[in-house]
């Protein structure tokens, strides 16, 4: 069977140079006689594979010196609780924005360990939205500012930076990391999960500035330190080697389309090539505010629900996958991430108009 074009929301698609390049060097990584996944994680082959990875990271990002490059395990939930316990810092207390599924989880871990202020929230329209600036209500004595920039299941993207003044912004970034230049400097950490914009599931990358390190929460886990990370440059224990590699690969390959601004001009144009056709009809709707739609997920949802499964059946053989919304909302979704090509959103559009046109 031929490549598809794989929609889903993470585990998500990789792109094809990436994964030929895996493949050939799947059983003989430049001649060493072995495997990646079989490597040492303390041998010079691999080190060189993870300093090469950051480098090229950090290159990506323009992540300042000050800021530690951490490969972890645990994905994003585990981050939910480090945070607290990393950055609370002898504070109490800590900011968040309740603007989706995501960030209501991270929510509920940190009052495991601090009082949760809601600075501003998107739960009165469902989460279809993003709340402006002159919604929020900081607290200047906040540990930490926390917020999901994009919300994978309602759809929902920030275009822009909370200002936080002089309290450190956390940012979850697992659904839209390297899909656009960010200005690092304006986060005291980044975190985010792998499997949808860097490489496979099981590697999870935080980016934290060096003065947020080394003040946890007694009786905080070794493995939940930052400082054990950073002190063993994200070597404790044995890393996810082989996710490690495939993101070095990612990041050789977006290095070689451009770079983030060239990444964003791409995206930005799939995104359109979507939203203008769900603008144009009423057999489809988005439910999400125009001024906050997410370039990498977009939901959609047909007219007559009762059409869903006959949607998702006659788009299968056309090589149309993963398209299934989350069962917490229904409908459709269609996660666009990098590594989407422009000509699967616009099978994806055709397939639609011909859907419409056969059942409207």
């Amino acid at each position: 069977m031929e490549r598809i074009y794989n929609f889903s929301a993470g585990p998500a698609i990789l792109p094809e140079e990436v994964l030929e390049q895996a493949r050939d060097e799947m059983l003989n990584w430049q001649g060493c006689g072995m495997s990646v996944m079989e490597m040492s994680h303390r041998g010079k082959e691999f080190m060189g594979i993870a300093a090469q990875a950051e480098a090229d990271l950090r290159e990506l990002m323009a992540i300042p010196a000050n800021y530690k490059v951490l490969f972890l395990q645990g994905g994003a939930s585990s981050q939910f609780a480090m945070v607290p316990m990393n950055l609370l810092r002898g504070k109490t207390g800590a900011d968040y924005a309740n603007t989706g599924q995501w960030s209501k989880k991270a929510i509920k871990e940190a009052k495991r360990y601090c009082t949760v202020n809601i600075a501003a929230s998107s739960e009165d329209a469902n989460f279809s939205y993003a709340p402006s600036q002159d919604k929020w209500r900081l607290d200047p004595q906040a540990a930490y500012v926390h917020y999901t920039p994009n919300e994978t299941i309602g759809g929902v993207e920030f275009n822009w930076v909370p200002a936080t003044g002089d309290v450190p912004l956390v940012a979850d970034m697992s659904s839209n990391i390297l899909s656009r230049p960010v200005d690092v400097k304006r986060y005291g950490l980044i975190y985010a999960g792998a499997q949808k914009n860097i490489g496979p599931a099981g590697l999870t990358l935080a980016m934290v500035c060096e003065d947020l390190v080394g003040e946890t929460l007694p009786g905080t886990p070794t493995m939940f330190d930052y400082k054990t990370h950073v002190d063993n440059e994200s070597m404790y224990n044995t890393p996810p080697t082989y996710g490690i590699y495939i993101a070095g690969l990612v990041f050789k390959w977006l290095k070689r389309k451009g770079g983030l601004a060239k990444m964003e001009e791409l995206n930005i144009a799939k995104a359109n090539v979507l939203y203008s056709y769900l603008d144009s009809t009423e057999f489809y709707g988005c439910p999400t505010a125009t001024s906050d739609r997410s370039r990498m997920n977009v939901p959609f949802t047909l007219k007559d629900a009762a059409l869903d499964e006959e949607f998702l059946k006659q788009a299968k053989p056309r090589g149309l996958a993963q398209l299934k919304g989350h069962r917490s909302v229904g409908g459709m979704r269609a996660s666009i991430y990098n590594a989407m090509p422009i000509e699967g959103v616009r099978a994806l559009v055709e397939f639609m108009k011909e859907f419409e046109k056969s059942h409207g």
